[in-house]
């Protein structure tokens, strides 16, 4: 039949979700249900959008492995402590700087400028000082 000797045909609801049923099931094929009810690939695909399983999951599925899942909470976990650690770290800095700033003001010495110069005896290998040229 061509299209104009085809009379135009509306299938019911329930017709359309028994046949998306059946491709889903896998029980016949769209090209089958194309050729005895004689309707376009893109009409059955369309009831398949519509009235399919897929449409009703509006949610992506995630396939994680239990190692992933386990490797990734140990690295945060990893980070976290981290963190912590560097946090300590800059307290201690924090309070050393402090120390050394009340001790300049205390004494009337530049710390930090005297920290920052080159020792004048170097240290040998047998442990005593070797006095500097």
């Amino acid at each position: 039949m061509n299209t104009e000797q085809r009379q135009r045909r509306t299938f019911s609801e329930s017709f359309k979700i028994q046949k998306v049923k059946e491709i889903e099931q896998k029980q016949t094929k769209v090209s089958e249900i194309c050729k005895q009810y004689e309707v376009t690939e893109v009409a059955v695909y369309k009831w398949i959008a519509k009235y399919g399983i897929m449409k009703k999951k509006k949610e992506r599925i995630v396939v994680e492995s239990d190692s992933d899942t386990k490797q990734l909470l140990e690295l945060k976990r990893k980070v976290a402590e981290l963190e912590r650690i560097v946090g300590q770290k800059q307290i201690l800095l924090d309070f050393k700087d402090k120390m050394i700033d009340i001790a300049e003001e205390m004494y009337g010495v530049d710390i930090k400028k005297k920290l920052s110069e080159k020792p004048s005896n170097i240290i040998g290998k047998d442990g005593k000082d070797i006095p500097s040229a």
